[in-house]
């Protein structure tokens, strides 16, 4: 790596120092996997860090404020290492995830000069014979991993697309896979979102599949095909509806309850206290998104604040910033949060203007 010192102009006249940083990579195949198909990488970490990258065979030149080409010379690295050890192409996720990476680690090391990346702590990962290594893309994830490794009982909140249940079922698999656990057990409630689907032809499986496709989406993700389908004819896999839990007690297995939010208070406590030896829960929801009849608590909601501070369980929160399935997506989840804290505060004062009656 070479970088280049010299003074440049802003739009307003102030002169800013900017480097010029030139990478090279061992390997022009694995080079091509980290700048995308027609840079598309290239021109992503570009419009984030506020740099301009040049990608030529196996050689990139990248220029900007010392700061920002050092983040930048980061995520390229990361990058590098991560498709030298998978060898499949990168999504823009992976990238935004080792932008985040390397800024949650500039913080920890804010000077360039000191430890290389390889002295650095990096976001935790989890591994299944499929996907391979799955890394943390931001600092949430990496905590969430962190808390399912720690604790018996983990709580995941957060909006949609933050990979709460996604990642939940790939730790729930490597469990599996490596021997620490004998079954999978995946569960959500049958609540309709916002809508009267009426009654669903076939037996008890076809009856809930649509509610519980997200998970299967998941399974399909992190297993082949013919060992998802080997383990739901043989038990080893098993979705089944939340109202099946009652009167069970569950042992040497992984327990995952998603779209918990559409709990009741009963519901929760009955689906903790299945809870057996060598067995871990997790339960994932978004409080933002409940679907109960209005009137009635969340079991979710309710279980976070009377479990607070229990040995044992862990609670980790996602925010909107948290987002990694697509950019826009987090910029939804933005605009409705302020949307809704909006009309909170209207709720609160619904006519700020209305004179009392004289």
């Amino acid at each position: 790596m070479n970088t280049k010192r010299g003074p440049a102009t802003t739009r307003t006249g102030e002169i800013v120092e900017r480097v010029e940083v030139s990478l090279s990579f061992d390997d022009n195949r694995l080079a091509s996997l980290v700048f995308g198909q027609y840079d598309q990488n290239v021109a992503h970490i570009e419009r984030r860090l506020d740099v301009t990258a040049t990608a030529l065979g196996n050689h990139l030149v990248v220029k900007g404020t010392p700061e920002a080409a050092e983040r930048a010379r980061r995520v390229f690295e990361k990058l590098y290492a991560r498709v030298r050890s998978g060898g499949s192409a990168l999504t823009l996720g992976d990238v935004d995830g080792a932008i985040r990476e390397a800024e949650a680690q500039g913080h920890l090391f804010p000077s360039a000069e000191i430890a290389r990346d390889a002295d650095k702590p990096h976001f935790d990962q989890i591994a299944t014979r499929r996907r391979g290594a799955v890394r943390a893309r931001n600092a949430a994830q990496d905590a969430y991993i962190k808390a399912l490794r720690n604790n018996e009982l983990v709580f995941a909140e957060g909006p949609a697309g933050t990979g709460k249940t996604w990642l939940a079922v790939g730790y729930a698999v490597s469990l599996l896979e490596q021997g620490h656990a004998e079954r999978l057990i995946l569960s959500r409630p049958a609540v309709e979102a916002g809508e009267r689907l009426g009654f669903l032809p076939g037996d008890m499986r076809e009856k809930v599949d649509p509610y519980l496709r997200p998970i299967y989406d998941a399974l399909y993700d992190f297993m082949e095909a013919r060992h998802v389908d080997r383990g739901l004819q043989t038990g080893i896999i098993e979705i089944a509806p939340l109202a099946f839990m009652r009167g069970r007690t569950l042992t040497n297995a992984v327990v995952l309850l998603d779209e918990a939010q559409n709990t009741t208070s009963m519901q929760m406590k009955m689906f903790l206290t299945r809870l057996g030896e060598n067995s871990r829960m997790i339960v994932t929801g978004d409080p933002s998104q409940i679907d109960l009849p209005p009137g009635q608590r969340s079991g979710l909601v309710e279980a976070v604040e009377v479990l607070d501070g229990v040995e044992g369980i862990g609670r980790v929160t996602f925010k909107d910033v948290d987002v990694v399935r697509h950019d826009l997506v987090r910029r939804i989840v933005t605009a409705y949060e302020k949307a809704s804290h909006g009309q909170s505060d209207a709720d609160r004062n619904p006519n700020p203007r209305r004179r009392p009656l004289a």
